[in-house]
């Protein structure tokens, strides 16, 4: 083959996307050249087409923000029965389930009441989840509603005992926006996540949804955002999930008690894994990470438990015997406390960066 056929078929993989090397068979030409602009009579490669934004997920299945709960038991009857793989979009409320709005005041604060605390939207029924399965969840779409809150409310949060006065800020937020005035000098980014995700736990008691727990709850964890996939492990039949308590924005820890709490609408699929590793309480993972999650009294105790359950993932996903899998986890794991403030638990997070394995993705 000659050079000007050589040339001519570079460009003819270039035109089709192919990007492929061509290596001549002689000292000179070493890659393909790029089109001739110079009024060569070559054909030219034509101009790529222009991305195109990802397509919305369509769902099957709609949820709307009065259809909510605000306990985690099996006794709870679910609103929804769907297949596994399902897409469902649900609405949500603010954590306060509508005590505070755009132009709350420091009043509203004092005479909280916290019984209705963390409406959840749901249950949702899940057509053969079975206890001993896991539940995968993934966060398609979070899209933020239209304003927010954070407060001190006395006898809550990490220094509850040096913060005894009630305070309040409000937002609001202009569509799309990625950030929000705190104040005249201080802008926080916005990142929307649910503080709240859970399936039952195998009681009929009515139980707070305040702490975190096994069937994961108020975990609060802030890196479970849109892309987000989490795991559940499975307690009573059709898992009965429930979404809630969304936020604008949190630090890791939550400290004075509250995240900027919004409403919001979210897109999220329901898939049921069978048969393969259990898990004890929720795990997760997103596109650079897999992480884990521990709830305890203590940050010590939920870090150790954190630490152990990542060398359980380590020795069960990828092979590794149990002593390399803590080195593992000591070498390129990162501990991450989610919240310090949902008495009597706290919850800690590790996370494990994807890109130690060498071109395996991690999945769990």
């Amino acid at each position: 083959m000659n050079l000007e056929n050589r040339i001519m078929r570079c460009h003819a993989e270039i035109r089709s996307g192919l990007l492929l090397l061509c290596v001549a068979g002689w000292a000179g030409l070493s890659a393909c050249s790029p089109p001739n602009t110079t009024g060569s009579t070559e054909t030219e490669a034509q101009a790529p087409e222009p991305a195109q934004a990802p397509a919305k997920i369509e769902a099957q299945f709609k949820l709307s923000a009065d259809q909510t709960h605000n306990k985690f038991s099996s006794a709870i009857e679910p609103v929804l029965r769907v297949p596994s793989g399902s897409t469902i979009e649900v609405h949500t409320q603010e954590a306060t389930d509508q005590q505070f709005g755009p132009d709350s005041t420091v009043e509203d604060v004092v005479k909280l009441d916290f019984e209705p605390i963390h409406p959840l939207t749901g249950p949702v029924y899940v057509e053969g989840a079975e206890p001993g399965d896991v539940l995968r969840v993934t966060l398609h779409e979070i899209e933020l509603g239209s304003w927010g809150w954070t407060a001190i409310s006395p006898g809550f949060g990490f220094l509850a005992d040096e913060f005894p006065d009630a305070a309040i800020k409000t937002f609001r937020f202009e569509p799309g926006a990625e950030e929000v005035a705190f104040n005249e000098d201080i802008t926080i980014p916005l990142a929307p996540f649910p503080g709240v995700m859970g399936v039952a736990p195998a009681t009929d008691e009515m139980l707070s949804t305040i702490p975190p727990r096994a069937n994961g709850g108020n975990m609060d964890n802030r890196h479970m955002t849109e892309g987000t996939t989490i795991y559940f492990p499975v307690f009573v039949e059709g898992a009965l999930f429930s979404i809630g308590d969304t936020h604008a924005a949190q630090g890791d820890g939550e400290v004075c008690g509250t995240a900027l709490e919004a409403p919001m609408r979210i897109v999220y699929q329901v898939e049921v894994l069978k048969g393969g590793r259990a898990l004890q309480e929720p795990q997760y993972e997103g596109e650079d990470f897999y992480g884990v999650t521990a709830f305890a009294e203590t940050i010590d105790e939920a870090a150790r438990k954190a630490t152990r359950y990542m060398v359980d993932y380590l020795e069960g996903e990828h092979g590794l015997s149990r002593q390399d899998a803590y080195m593992i986890a000591s070498l390129a794991g990162d501990l991450k406390i989610s919240e310090v403030v949902d008495v009597p638990h706290v919850l800690v997070s590790m996370h494990l960066p994807k890109s130690i394995f060498n071109g395996k993705n991690g999945a769990g």
